[in-house]
């Protein structure tokens, strides 16, 4: 690891991201098809949180990244992507007004979830659980601002919000810790919520 990268990356995400404000930031798979229902929703709320004012903020790729950026992007606010470098993957998606490239993953977890007043979880896989673990735990922590966390799909979800009970009830974690976050099954709930 690069220490002087690192502290590049985090100064110059301060500079970019500190100039907006109203940032909700979105994750999800990178492997679905344009054309999924998942897609499709991505884009709707990415297009719907853009015209209320909001900025859209994800990790540039294709999927998820790239529906709800585009959506942002042909909407009234701005669509930045937060983009990693790696070998074989992923080139910036095309529908970014912003594109901020990191070489550490951690480095744009902090971007993400710093600079957002939201985060959105779509089905995805161990990159998505990884940045809602890191999220929830600075929640639990106190180590992290209070924002509001949703989880689209009771049914993808429904896993692992049954192994958090089996924590909460073993008391490796408090119940209040399964208040962080909120399940939603459609984006209207999401859009009320945040406005809230």
């Amino acid at each position: 690891m690069n220490i002087e990268a690192v502290e590049s990356e985090l100064k110059h995400a301060a500079t970019v991201l500190g100039q907006f404000t109203c940032n909700i930031s979105i994750f999800g798979s990178a492997r679905i098809s344009d054309d999924s229902d998942l897609a499709k929703t991505a884009y709707q709320l990415g297009r719907q949180l853009s015209d209320q004012g909001f900025n859209v903020l994800t990790g540039a790729g294709p999927g998820i990244m790239k529906a709800a950026n585009k959506g942002a992007f042909e909407g009234a606010s701005s669509s930045i992507g937060l983009n990693i470098k790696l070998p074989k993957e992923q080139s910036p998606n095309s529908y970014l007004n912003q594109c901020l490239m990191f070489e550490h993953f951690f480095t744009r977890k902090v971007a993400l979830i710093k600079y957002a007043n939201a985060c959105v979880f779509f089905p995805g896989g161990l990159g998505t659980v990884d940045e809602l673990m890191e999220v929830l735990t600075l929640l639990q922590t106190r180590k992290g601002r209070k924002i509001k966390i949703f989880l689209l799909s009771e049914a993808f979800w429904r896993p692992l919000i049954n192994w958090l009970e089996t924590l909460e009830q073993s008391q490796y974690i408090s119940k209040s810790d399964l208040e962080l976050f909120c399940i939603v099954d459609d984006i209207d709930n999401i859009i009320k919520q945040i406005k809230e």
